[in-house]
C-alpha cells in the first residue's frame, strides 16, 4: 500500500509541520506502507501535474502550515489542479488525512477548508492532526505530542487499509447534484506521459541532478566556480559569508564525501577559524556530499531546508544547528 504526502509549507527549519510529517512517515514505514512526499515549494511550476501521482496511491495526506491566514497559496494551487486535472473516479476512493500546524491563529479554519475541499473533490476525509504551536522546540521534544501523532497515524492507517465507510455529507450531495466539473481533457498519450514522468522518482531525481550540473557548468563559464584543484576549497566562501553573533563560541565539523578530512568551522565571537583537519569535540557534526554543500554555499538552499529534506545528516546540539544559517549568510 502507498500513501502520498503533499506539503504546502515553505520548508523552514522551525516549521512544526515538518516534524509531524517526519513522525508520520516513520510510523507508516513501520507498518510497511510505502510513502512518497512531495514538497510543493520545490517545483511550483509542476504543481498542475501532481494529481497524476494519485494513480497508485491508497491514501493521501495534505500538510499545511498556517503562518498568517489560511492554508497558503501552494496548497490552493494543488487543490485547484485536483479539480481541473484530477481523476475524479480515482479520488472517490482516496482517503485524506489533513495535517495543519499553526504558529498563528486559524488552524481549525484551515483544517475545515481542507476537509471541505476534499469532499467537493469527491474524496473521503479522515480525522487529522490540528494544533497551534507557540514553541516549536517544546512541541518537538514533548513526548505526549509524539504519542498523539503516532495514535492519529495508526487510526488513519486502520481507516484506509480496511476501506472503512464514512457518513454522507451535504458537500458530497452538492457536488453530485449541482456542481459540474470542468475537467481539461487530455489525449491518452498526454495523460500517460504526465503520469509516467511525475510518478517516476528516478526521472525527477535525474532532472534535479542535471539542473545542478548545468548550474555548475555555467558558473565555471562565468568564472564563479570553486577551484576544485585548490588545496582548501570552500574556505573563502565560508569566510565571506560569515556574520558574527556576539558572545557565542561553538564549532561545526563538516564531513564532505570524497574528502580525506572534515572542514572545521570554529567560531569565537567575531573570530572564525576555517580549516580542514580533526577536532575532538564539536557542537555539531554535519555529513553531506559535495553537491549539497555547493547548493548551500551558492545560496540555492539554506542548511536547515537541506537537513529537513534528508539531503544531509547532522548530530550534536540541534539548538546550535539552528544558528548556522544566521552565522553564514550565503547568497544574501
Amino acid at each position: 500500500m502507498k500513501v502520498n504526502i503533499y506539503y504546502g509549507g515553505r520548508g523552514l527549519i522551525d516549521d512544526p509541520t515538518i516534524f509531524v510529517m517526519n513522525k508520520i512517515i516513520t510510523v507508516l514505514e513501520e507498518l510497511n506502507i510505502k510513502v512518497a512526499k512531495y514538497n510543493l515549494y520545490e517545483d511550483k511550476r509542476g504543481i498542475s501535474i501532481l494529481p497524476k501521482t494519485f494513480k497508485d496511491a491508497d491514501a493521501v495526506i495534505l500538510a499545511a502550515s498556517v503562518e498568517w491566514m489560511g492554508i497558503g497559496g501552494l496548497l490552493w494551487q494543488f487543490l485547484d489542479a485536483c479539480w481541473l486535472y484530477g481523476d475524479k473516479e480515482k479520488m472517490k476512493s482516496l482517503y485524506m488525512m489533513p495535517v495543519v500546524l499553526a504558529t498563528t491563529y486559524g488552524e481549525k479554519d484551515a483544517q475545515f477548508t481542507m476537509v471541505k475541499a476534499w469532499e467537493m473533490l469527491g474524496g473521503i476525509p479522515c480525522d487529522g492532526i490540528c494544533a497551534y504551536v507557540s514553541d516549536p522546540v517544546a512541541f518537538e521534544t514533548g513526548t505526549e505530542y509524539s504519542y498523539l501523532i503516532e495514535k492519529k497515524t495508526e487510526n488513519f492507517y486502520r481507516t484506509f487499509s480496511k476501506k472503512l465507510s464514512s457518513f454522507p455529507s451535504s458537500s458530497m450531495a452538492v457536488r453530485e447534484n449541482v456542481q459540474q466539473t470542468k475537467t481539461i481533457s487530455l489525449t491518452p498519450q498526454e495523460s500517460e506521459q504526465l503520469s509516467m514522468y511525475v510518478s517516476d522518482e528516478r526521472y525527477v531525481k535525474q532532472q534535479k541532478e542535471d539542473i545542478q550540473e548545468l548550474t555548475q557548468m555555467f558558473r565555471e563559464m562565468m568564472g564563479d566556480s570553486v577551484d576544485s584543484s585548490a588545496e582548501e576549497p570552500y574556505i573563502d566562501e565560508f569566510r565571506k559569508a560569515f556574520s558574527p553573533i556576539p558572545d557565542i563560541a561553538l564549532t561545526f565539523s563538516w564531513e564532505i564525501k570524497g574528502f580525506q578530512k572534515p572542514l572545521i568551522l570554529s567560531i569565537d565571537n567575531s573570530k572564525l577559524e576555517c580549516y580542514y583537519g580533526q577536532k575532538e569535540e564539536v557542537d555539531v557534526a554535519i555529513k553531506s556530499d559535495r553537491q549539497i554543500l555547493e547548493k548551500i554555499i551558492y545560496g540555492e538552499s539554506p542548511l536547515q531546508t537541506a537537513f529537513m529534506a534528508g539531503d544531509l545528516t547532522a548530530k550534536g546540539n540541534f539548538r546550535v544547528l539552528h544558528t548556522f544559517d544566521t552565522l553564514f549568510r550565503f547568497g544574501r
